[in-house]
This record gives C-alpha cells, structure tokens and sequence, in this order.
C-alpha cells in the first residue's frame, strides 16, 4: 500500500507533466505528423521540446529510427567516444546485450578501436565511490557510463541520490567528461531525474516507461545539445543535424502516451509492491522489498532453479492479454550467452511499461517482473505465476 507521501510524490510527478503540456501549448494541428524525410515534424518537434522540459535537458531527439533503447544508448556512447578514447562502466558491468555490443559483437566499439573499462561494484552490489575516484585518479576517460536499473544481475537499481554522489565523483577527477545514463525502467520513478544531478545526457527506449503503453516504437536521448548533436549526426548523417525523422503519423500516440506515463509507472509500482510482498512471504528472497523505495519498475525475484524461472513465466503468460494461450520456452536471444525466458503479452511488443517478465537460465536464477498498466493486473500476474511456481515446486516433491 501507498504511504501519504508516495502519493504526494506520484501526484508531484504527474503534474511535472501536466504542467509541461501546458506550457507547451500543444495544437490538435500538431498531432498528426509528417512521412517521409520528416522536415519540419510538428509532432516530433513538440515531443522532443516535451522531453527536454519535463526531463529538464537544453534539447532532446526522439525518434522511431531507434530500434530499441540499446540502439538509442549505444548511438549516443559512440557518437561522444573518438577511437582511442575510452568508457568506462562507472557503476558494475551493463546488461547482457549492451556489453555484448560494447566489447565483443562483430563490428564492437572496442573493435572500432574505443577502449572499455569497469568499475566493480561493492560486496551489496552498490556504487562505490572510491573505486571510482581511485580509477580515476590514473585514467583518462573520456565518457562515463551509468545503467541505472539493475538488468540481468543481482545488483539493486541506482538512485538518483547514488547517481549524484558518481557525478560529484567524476566531476573532482575528469570535468570534462560525458556522463551519459541508461535511464531505461527508472523514468518517473523518482521526483528528481538524473540530469537534474548533472548527467549530461540520458537514453533509453520510448516504449517503456515513457511511452505510456501507447508509443509504438523508438528510443530517446535527451541532455546536453552538445550530446544530441553528436548523437544526431551518428544516427542520420554528419551535416543534416536533427531536422530529418519523420513520425509516420503516430505523432499522436506518442505525445498521448508521454502524458498519461506517470500515471501508468504509478501502476506498475503498486502491482510490483504486492508482487514482492507476496513472494516474499512464500519464501523467496525479493528485491526491493515490498514497501522498500523504488528506483525503477522492476521487480527481482530469486527463484532458485531453472524449473521454477520456467512455471513462473509459464503462470504468468496465463494473465496476459495477448498470447495467453502460449506457453513460453527458454531459448537464444541474440546478445545473450545464457537462454532466456520470456513472458510477453503485451499490445506492443517488447514495451515492459505493459506487465512482461525476463529471466536468463543461470545460477542465482532470478526473474525480473516488469511494468503493468493496471496495478489490479500486475497483481493477478503475480498471484497467477506464485501459484504456478509453488505447484511445480510440490509436484517435484511426490
């Protein structure tokens, strides 16, 4: 349940937004968009100028030409790093796919000749400041890293208190440096957002929080106009700058779905919240607690085994709206050397603001529970896939 000052923080959040749209004095004209190169987009153009208010950056480029957040971040990490410059991972190693792209993919930035580098988390999986300052105190860096959520490891989510202390950090050492957040899962989570602690750019996908389970595709970069130029000319051409990216009429889901987000990531945080309660009573060990803060919209859960990853997604999959009748099986997913599991129903593939979960099959064999537009909904899902996984558990034990 919602203590009094999550709900002022929710109805905080929600009006940030509101305000913006007042402010930007959005036109029924401007919803419909353009086709083709996408010059003067009246749509995108008021989008992005949403994105960069509400977020509090100098611009922002969001655009249906990223594939997915990944594409989005690892476009902006590319475009800000030279050959013979280096990134460095500030806060533990990034998730499986954008490691993958990162340092060994065919076509890697490290095989463009970008260096790469890490900073382990502590023992808890926590930032540690003085590795960080111990790294770089004997290391030029040109581009610092920060995954704000957890991924596919044990690791809590940052904070943006943590992710202000790492800028503080970075700051005393290399000031000149690009900070650059994968804010994927954590947007309006939290009342402050990390270029409000002094990112300079943040990146991540539009048909996750922000897109409000309406937002067909895309993925967003918003900071420093710097950053978003850069990221711009990798992402079209050096010289056409931001003007091309046309919305293909769905200029109107976008921004309707920006407006309702906040609404919906306060969903998903009530439905997550009954989700760790009630696996943790069973048993299994859960992080964030039910009632602990949250920092993003996902939910860890640590299952034990690969069975019980398998009847969670399976129980799960029963409650969906799409695909009920599939019962998922884990299998490759390009970026990943474990098999993964998934759980997706949702009326936009891949969107994890709509209720999904992920789960690769290795050892501590945690499943990650995602998103959910209704929280009555996130709720069933998990009281769906608890009562699989406790009789698959009694099943093994005749």
């Amino acid at each position: 349940m919602l203590q009094p000052r999550d709900v002022a923080l929710r109805a905080r959040i929600r009006m940030r937004v509101v305000g913006a749209f007042l402010e930007e004095g959005l036109a029924e004209s401007d919803l419909h968009g353009t086709l083709g190169y996408g010059y003067d987009d009246a749509a995108r153009e008021h989008y992005e100028s949403l994105l960069a208010r509400i977020f509090r950056g100098e611009r922002a480029l969001a655009r249906l030409n990223f594939a997915s957040g990944t594409h989005a971040i690892l476009t902006a990490l590319s475009a800000c790093t030279r050959p013979g410059e280096t990134i460095v991972s500030a806060a533990g190693r990034p998730y499986d796919t954008l490691h993958y792209a990162l340092t060994s993919a065919p076509n890697s930035l490290v095989e463009q000749g970008i260096g790469y580098a890490e900073v382990p988390l502590d023992g808890r999986g926590h930032f540690e400041p003085g590795a960080l300052a111990e790294f770089l105190a004997t290391t030029p860096v040109s581009t610092i890293f920060v995954q704000r959520s957890r991924g596919y490891s044990p690791r809590p989510s940052m904070s943006i208190a943590e992710i202000e202390e790492l800028v503080h950090v970075v700051r005393s050492f290399t000031p000149e440096a690009r900070i650059i957040v994968d804010n994927c899962y954590g947007e309006f989570v939290e009342e402050r957002e990390p270029l409000e602690v002094g990112a300079d750019a943040v990146a991540g996908s539009l048909i996750k929080n922000i897109g409000g389970g309406l937002a067909p595709a895309g993925g967003y970069v918003i900071g420093r106009k710097e950053v978003i130029e850069k990221t711009a000319a990798r992402l079209y051409a050096p010289g056409l700058r931001d003007a091309l990216g046309s919305t293909l009429g769905f200029g109107r889901a976008l921004l309707q779905g920006l407006f309702s987000a906040p609404a919906l990531v306060g969903e998903s945080l009530r439905g997550l919240d009954f989700a760790a309660t009630l696996f943790s009573e069973l048993g299994f060990k859960v992080e964030p607690l039910g009632g602990a803060p949250r920092t993003d919209i996902v939910q860890s859960i640590t299952l034990g085994s690969p069975d019980a990853l398998i009847d969670f997604a399976r129980g799960l999959q029963r409650v969906l709206p799409v695909n009920a009748r599939f019962a998922p099986e884990p299998g490759p997913v390009p970026g990943y050397v474990d098999p993964v599991i998934m759980s997706s129903g949702a009326f936009i593939a891949g969107s994890t603001a709509e209720l999904s979960c992920d789960a690769p099959l290795r050892p501590p064999y945690q499943v990650y529970l995602q998103g959910g537009t209704l929280a009555e909904h996130v709720a069933l899902g998990a009281i769906a896939a608890a009562d699989a996984v406790v009789k698959g558990q009694k099943g093994k034990q005749r």
